[in-house]
C-alpha cells in the first residue's frame, strides 16, 4: 500500500530538500560501498528518502539525522552483498568483513557518526558497537590492530565522498517516466513533492442526500415553532381571568374592590374619663417632672456612688497614692 504524503507549509519543504541534500552524498557513498552494487544503491537510497519525505512532517528535525539513517541502516538491499558486487582496489579489505561489521565501520568513516549515534542507530549497546569496530579494523601481519591500515581505509572512504559525480545525485531527484501500460508499477526514483496537491476525493451524488433531508428538517421544525408562538399569542387575551390566575393572586383585569365596614364589625372605643384626662395634664405640666424621672439617679448618687466620668472632659492625672510608698517600705522591713 502507498502512503499518501500530508502537504507541507513552504519553510517545512525548504528544511526537508536542505536536510536531504546535505545527507544524500554520504548515504549513498554508504549504501554502496556497503552492497557493492551502486545500482543497488540507488534504488535503496531513494526508496529511503521517499519514505523519510512521508515521515518527516511527525518527527522533530533534531531527529531527523537519527531517523533518515535508521531508515537506511535497516533497508534489506543494502543488509547484505549484492550479486556481482564488486570494491575499488583500496577498499579491498571490506567485502573480506561481515555485513554487521562493515556496516558499523561505515557508519563511522563514511556517514561521519560518532559511537554513540552509531550504536543508537544500530540498535546496540554502544560496548557492543565498540567491539564491532573492532573486528572490522584491519590487522597487520601478528593479526593485532593496523591503526595506519585504519587510517588508509577512512581516507580511502573519504576520497570516495569528494570524488562522488555531482551527476549521480542529480539522478536521485529526477522524475521517473510514466510507466507503460501493463509494465508494472512507477519507478522508484524522484520521492513526490512535499508540496504537491493532494487530490481531492470524488463525493458521490448518494452523500448528498442526509444534507437535504437535514435541511427539510430544521425548515419544517422552524415552522412549527413560529405557528406555536402565533397560536399563543393570540390565544392568551382570550383566557378568562378565573382561568389565568391562580387563586389567591391579584388579576390586573380585575382591581380590587374597596367596601365600607358594616356598623356591627366596627372596634369599641372605651369613652375618655374626663377626670383622668385632668390628671394626666396636671402631671405633664409638672416642671419638676424631668427631676422625678431621674430620681433613682440621684438617689444612687447620693448614697455614695461614684459619680460617672464625662468622658467627653479632658481628665487630670491622679497622683500616686501615698500608701504605695508605705506598702514599699513594709515590704523592704
Amino acid at each position: 500500500m502507498t502512503a499518501v504524503n500530508a502537504p507541507v507549509s513552504s519553510t517545512a519543504a525548504g528544511a526537508l530538500s536542505a536536510f536531504l541534500r546535505g545527507v544524500e552524498r554520504r548515504a549513498l557513498v554508504v549504501a554502496e560501498l556497503q552492497c557493492g552494487d551502486p545500482t543497488v544503491a540507488e534504488q535503496a537510497l531513494v526508496a529511503v528518502m521517499r519514505a523519510f519525505a512521508g515521515i518527516a512532517s511527525d518527527v522533530p528535525m533534531a531527529q531527523w539525522p537519527d531517523r533518515f539513517w535508521i531508515l537506511l541502516a535497516h533497508r534489506t538491499p543494502i543488509r547484505m552483498p549484492a550479486p556481482g558486487g564488486q570494491w575499488a582496489p583500496g577498499l579491498a579489505h571490506l567485502p573480506s568483513l561481515a555485513p554487521p561489521a562493515r556496516l558499523a565501520l561505515l557508519l563511522r568513516v563514511g556517514g561521519g557518526l560518532d559511537e554513540a549515534a552509531a550504536a543508537q542507530i544500530l540498535d546496540l549497546p554502544v560496548a557492543d558497537y565498540q567491539q564491532a569496530l573492532a573486528q572490522a579494523c584491519p590487522r597487520d601481519a601478528q593479526g593485532h590492530p593496523d591503526a595506519a591500515g585504519w587510517r588508509a581505509l577512512a581516507e580511502q572512504v573519504q576520497q570516495r565522498l569528494r570524488d562522488l559525480p555531482a551527476s549521480r545525485l542529480q539522478q536521485l531527484h529526477q522524475p521517473a517516466p510514466a510507466p507503460a501500460p501493463g509494465k508494472g508499477p512507477a519507478s522508484w526514483r524522484a520521492p513526490a513533492p512535499a508540496d504537491a496537491a493532494p487530490r481531492r476525493t470524488p463525493v458521490r451524488r448518494h452523500n448528498r442526500r442526509p444534507l437535504w433531508r437535514g435541511l427539510l428538517i430544521l425548515l419544517v421544525t422552524t415552522a412549527v415553532l413560529l405557528g406555536g408562538a402565533a397560536w399563543w399569542k393570540h390565544r392568551s387575551p382570550a383566557l378568562a381571568p378565573e382561568a389565568s390566575v391562580p387563586d389567591g393572586a391579584v388579576s390586573t383585569a380585575d382591581p380590587v374592590r374597596v367596601e365600607p365596614l358594616a356598623a356591627e364589625d366596627l372596634p369599641v372605643t372605651a369613652p375618655a374619663d374626663p377626670a383622668h384626662a385632668a390628671s394626666d395634664a396636671a402631671m405633664l405640666a409638672d416642671p419638676d417632672l424631668m427631676l422625678a424621672r431621674d430620681a433613682d439617679l440621684y438617689a444612687w448618687a447620693a448614697a455614695g456612688g461614684p459619680v460617672p466620668v464625662d468622658e467627653s472632659q479632658p481628665q487630670p492625672s491622679r497622683p500616686e497614692p501615698a500608701t504605695a510608698g508605705l506598702e514599699t517600705a513594709a515590704a523592704d522591713e
